[in-house]
C-alpha cells in the first residue's frame, strides 16, 4: 500500500470565539493561528464561519468576493488575512468558512479557503449540502433561504505529507462525499463545522467517528467556541479521530486549541486489521468514487 500520509504531522483544530466586530475576528484568528503553530503545528483548521456570526440574517453583510482570484484586499480582507496568517506560521492553514457573494451571478456561498505555508491559496471548497432542518420545538433553520450549494469534493494536496480532503458542517451528514475522497486517497478529511446545541449532542461525535470507520482515514472536526449571547449557540466539542474512529482529542464547549499528532502506520494496522478496502462488492453495489 501506498503510503497516503508520508509523514507525521501535527494537526490543530482552533475552536475560536468570534462576534461581529470582523477586523477583531480576523485578528484573533492569527493570535490563535500562530499560537498553535508555536507548539508545532503543521496543519492547522479554523471554524465555519470564523470572521463573522453564524446565520443567514449575517451572511450578506458579512459576504466577501472571492473571484477573480486573488480578491482585492478591499474585497475579501478575509482572503488576505487569511494568507498572511498561513505564512507567517508556515503552516498549512484550512481557513474555516466564510460567507462569499460571487458578483456575477449575485449569489451567496458558504466557502472556505486552504492555504500553504507560504501563504498560496491551494483550494476552494463551497459547501456542496445546505443546512435545511426543522426539529420540532428544538430548532429550524435553513441556510438555502440565503446560501446557493457549492459543487465539488475537494481535495487538497498538501505536498511534503498527502492528501486532504476539506467539507463543511452539514457535509459530514453524507457519506458518499467522504467516501470519494478517501478512496481518492486522502489520509484525512477535515470538517469546519458549526453544529448547535441540539444536533450536537445527538450527532457531532458520532458523524466524525461514522465517517473514521466507514473510510479508515483521520477525521478532524473544527466547531467554533459556544457563545450562549449570541443567537446561534454552536455545540463547541472540536474532536479528532482516528482511523479505528477512536476520539483522540476534544474541546470542551469555549475557546480552546486541541492538537493530534498522525501517523500513516495508524491507517495501514487498521487497513490490515479490518480489511474493507479490499473486500466491497462493487458487483453488488456501485462505487460512488468511480
Amino acid at each position: 500500500m501506498t503510503d497516503l500520509l508520508r509523514k507525521p504531522v501535527k494537526l490543530a483544530l482552533v475552536q475560536l470565539a468570534s462576534g461581529a466586530d470582523k477586523t477583531h475576528n480576523l485578528a484573533h484568528a492569527r493570535e490563535k493561528v500562530l499560537s498553535a503553530a508555536s507548539k508545532g503545528a503543521n496543519i492547522i483548521v479554523l471554524p465555519e464561519c470564523f470572521n463573522s456570526p453564524y446565520g443567514c440574517d449575517y451572511f450578506p453583510s458579512y459576504a466577501e468576493t472571492l473571484l477573480p482570484t486573488p480578491p482585492t484586499k478591499e474585497q475579501s480582507p478575509s482572503f488576505h488575512a487569511l494568507s498572511a496568517m498561513a505564512a507567517e506560521a508556515k503552516a498549512y492553514l484550512v481557513g474555516g468558512s466564510i460567507p462569499e457573494l460571487d458578483t456575477e451571478t449575485k449569489k451567496y456561498y458558504n466557502t472556505s479557503l486552504t492555504f500553504s505555508p507560504e501563504g498560496k491559496l491551494l483550494a476552494t471548497h463551497r459547501k456542496v449540502h445546505l443546512f435545511d432542518i426543522d426539529i420540532p420545538g428544538k430548532i429550524t433553520f435553513k441556510e438555502s433561504e440565503v446560501l446557493s450549494p457549492g459543487n465539488q469534493v475537494t481535495i487538497v494536496d498538501l505536498p511534503e505529507y498527502g492528501k486532504i480532503a476539506v467539507a463543511i458542517c452539514y457535509d459530514i451528514r453524507f457519506p458518499e462525499l467522504a467516501m470519494i475522497a478517501a478512496r481518492k486517497g486522502c489520509f484525512a478529511l477535515i470538517y469546519p463545522g458549526a453544529f448547535n446545541t441540539t444536533t450536537g449532542p445527538l450527532h457531532w461525535k458520532l458523524q466524525g467517528q461514522a465517517r473514521a470507520m466507514d473510510n479508515q482515514v483521520y477525521v478532524a472536526l473544527c466547531s467554533p467556541a459556544r457563545h450562549m449571547s449570541a443567537s446561534y449557540h454552536a455545540w463547541g466539542h472540536s474532536l479528532v479521530c482516528d482511523p479505528m474512529a477512536a476520539v483522540m482529542v476534544e474541546a470542551e464547549e469555549a475557546e480552546e486549541t486541541v492538537f493530534a499528532d498522525l501517523e500513516n502506520t495508524k491507517i495501514v494496522d487498521t487497513r490490515k486489521g479490518i480489511p474493507i478496502y479490499g473486500q466491497r462488492r462493487f458487483d453488488v453495489y456501485p462505487d460512488v468514487s468511480s
